[in-house]
């Protein structure tokens, strides 16, 4: 049976993701078999397993970071945001349907049992468990079923480490507070508390430790600097929508879609130098890029009356008529098509028309597409024709079904990873300078996005030779690396190894 240990925070983005990936890997290095577990995620990024089952990307990160392929047992309950007050809602890596926060929170209590299964296959498997929080602990309105933070400590018999943000400022209420709208129970089995963010002399704050100790009763096992590793974070909390980014010599830009999915798919370009990628919510703020991205969407059909209403679809257009690259991922892709239609009422229900960019036509289906796939690109021509034969792979995640019309030529080759269905299929769409895909992680690869850098760059008599790309999963691996040092210069490991051993 494994040892557990939780980190909870005083509030969303306090760092609880970012901490429980460092521990992962800090007890990988140390030798033992670790995995990550978060109960409930709320999210928009999510991530397709080998047995096609969807999941939460944090945790796919935590996986990463543990050096161990993700599983679903890892995030049994996933939550899809739909609008304001409800989400679909993903059990064990399957849909089983569309529901209403209030209805969500009276239906909860009856997933803790599953809650538990995963994670005991979890603890059966590892040496170490490291569980993640969400949000607050003491929210006092939400603490009756509660199944993701102290309920689930509680399950597990998991000590607590909460973490506080001193970047946002008040972290020492954050603390204290938290600690003291807790039951004594619950109080008792937070052992130790996590400073993180830090900027500055930590000379300068150790006054303001030791009180914080004496008002909590509680030990600080650490003051986390605020570290500059590059790691996927969480859609709704992500620092890159900021918008304030330069233009560089090659600009991408992304439309920021009200309901934007996988957002993590063009990370890639922002590792390579003289490529800048921008979120774009406004024409204003479109400018003259050399390429536009279409992302994955929750709510294809609103995101594009969205676009159409704010005039993003018609600048949008007016880029495509005068010859810049349009590539649409997902969601993306439907929208750029002629037509998408909703029989079933998955989405709004109806049909609309779509962009016109691509001779396509897509019906949203009551099932949704869930595979792992690799392949390749091929019978590309128009300005991305290098990238004919170059390999992909990724994962679909999506409701409709895309048929192409006259006009239009698939865009790769890719073939189910699942065990046993080696059938190779065509997938996207380009025509033009339009191209679009369902497969999401399609510029990972280093080669994929290198060769459309280049292309752009030739188009533009560019030199391009020094704006290489990296292997997207090899640079990653250096980040957890940088995370678990980090963490270890300034985190008490040796305590926090006591802890996990004393456990409540």
């Amino acid at each position: 049976m494994a040892k557990a240990i939780m980190i909870q925070g005083t509030m969303s983005n306090a760092g609880k993701s970012l901490i429980t990936a460092g521990l992962c890997r800090i007890f990988k290095q140390d030798g033992y078999k670790v995995a990550p577990f978060k109960s409930q995620n709320m999210a928009l990024n999510s991530f397709i397993t080998k047995e096609g089952l969807e999941m939460g990307r944090a945790q796919v990160m935590q996986a990463e970071a543990a050096g161990i392929e993700p599983t679903v047992n890892m995030n049994p309950i996933l939550l899809k945001p739909t609008n304001d007050t409800g989400s679909q809602v993903i059990v064990n890596g399957e849909v089983i349907g569309n529901m209403s926060a209030r209805d969500y929170f009276a239906y909860k209590p009856q997933l803790f049992s599953k809650v538990m299964e995963a994670y005991q296959e979890l603890a059966d498997e590892n040496d170490i468990i490291v569980i993640e929080g969400a949000g607050s602990p003491a929210e006092i309105n939400l603490k009756t079923d509660d199944i993701v933070n102290m309920g689930m400590a509680k399950g597990a018999k998991a000590p607590v480490l909460l973490v506080g943000d001193i970047d946002r400022g008040g972290v020492f209420a954050q603390l204290v507070g938290t600690v003291m709208l807790l039951d004594k129970e619950e109080q008792d089995m937070i052992k130790g508390l996590i400073i993180n963010k830090f900027r500055g002399d930590k000379t300068i704050l150790d006054p303001g430790v030791v009180m914080l100790e004496e008002r909590s009763g509680k030990p600080v096992v650490g003051v986390a600097p605020y570290l500059n590793v590059e790691v996927e974070d969480e859609d709704s909390l992500t620092e890159r929508f900021s918008g304030d980014q330069e233009v560089g010599l090659i600009d991408i830009a992304v439309i920021r879609i009200p309901r934007i999915s996988n957002f993590t798919d063009f990370n890639p370009f922002e590792r390579m130098p003289g490529v800048s990628l921008r979120y774009v919510t406004r024409v204003g703020e479109l400018k003259n890029p050399d390429m536009i991205i279409l992302p994955g969407t929750k709510n294809t059909m609103e995101d594009l009356l969205w676009m159409r209403q704010n005039g993003l679809e018609a600048a949008i257009l007016k880029k495509a008529a005068a010859g810049t690259l349009i590539f649409g991922v997902c969601g993306g892709y439907q929208m750029m098509g002629d037509s998408l239609s909703d029989p079933l009422g998955v989405e709004a229900g109806g049909t609309i028309k779509g962009m016109g960019l691509l001779p396509v036509d897509t019906v949203f289906a009551g099932d949704k597409t869930r595979t792992r796939v690799h392949g390749s690109f091929t019978g590309v021509e128009g300005i991305l024709a290098g990238l004919n034969g170059v390999e992909l792979e990724g994962y679909e995640i999506h409701m409709g079904v895309s048929t192409l019309k006259d006009g239009a030529k698939p865009l790769t080759s890719i073939t189910n990873m699942a065990v046993g269905l080696e059938k190779a299929k065509e997938d996207g769409a380009w025509k033009d300078n339009a191209y679009g895909s369902y497969v999401h992680s399609i510029f990972d690869k280093e080669e994929v996005a290198e060769r459309i850098v280049q292309a752009i760059g030739e188009k533009k008599g560019i030199d391009t030779t020094e704006m290489t790309g990296v292997d997207y999963q090899t640079f990653k691996e250096t980040q957890y690396d940088i995370l678990a040092a980090g963490l270890r210069e300034h985190l008490d490991m040796k305590r926090i190894y006591e802890i996990l051993e004393e456990g409540v």
